[in-house]
């Protein structure tokens, strides 16, 4: 498992891809060939919008897991997406604990809990739902949007799998963890303030 801090969101391991490649070269980049389809359009390479949510979604998990772009376990998620206007945006989904709210519930009301499989003392604790159900609980997650620069945005030129697809989609794929770990962490650290 990669080491995360506040200052950490996303972790992307080109070695540990290389290493468990079945080509010797990337898995990512097998990932890629199996999902060709979200890499191009009637043959024609992708605005580099649509480039950087495709590579994003394929280098997370769900789609590949463990990612070739790993998350903070305790985030719900961190998704890529077109926004309105036509640009890029981060989408976080940060589950927030009672304690972390400034306005308190009236009564007791079951809250997230840390998941069975984490270890005690964790840092960062992957949070689901409670396990009783004998009353009600109320589960509080926070959606932190941030948009994306054009100017990390990659224009791909391949739209076949290979290296250079694959290089390209490493590219913004980095691209984009490096802007989360600077500007989206600080806020996603703002709401915990330390708590967790």
């Amino acid at each position: 498992m990669p080491q995360f801090d506040r200052s950490t969101l996303v972790i992307v391991d080109d070695t540990a891809d290389r290493e468990s490649a079945s080509d010797g070269h990337s898995r990512y980049g097998a990932y890629i060939a199996h999902h060709a389809d979200q890499f191009h359009e009637g043959g024609e390479p992708l605005r580099p919008t649509e480039f950087a949510v495709a590579a994003w979604r394929t280098a997370t998990s769900p789609v590949m897991a463990p990612g070739y772009a790993v998350v903070r376990p305790d985030l719900d998620r961190v998704e890529v997406y077109v926004g309105h206007e036509g640009g890029a945006q981060f989408c976080a989904k940060v589950g927030l604990r009672h304690s972390a709210l400034a306005h308190r519930l009236a009564g007791r009301r079951l809250d997230w809990e840390c998941a069975p499989w984490s270890r005690p003392g964790e840092v960062w604790p992957v949070l689901v739902g409670p396990e009783r159900t004998d009353r009600p609980a109320v589960l509080v997650t926070a959606t932190v949007l941030l948009p994306v620069p054009e100017s990390i945005l990659v224009t791909p030129t391949a739209v076949r799998p290979g290296r250079a697809l694959t290089g390209e989609a490493k590219a913004v794929v980095a691209a984009l963890a490096e802007h989360a770990n600077r500007n989206l962490a600080p806020l996603v650290a703002g709401l915990l303030g330390g708590v967790r």
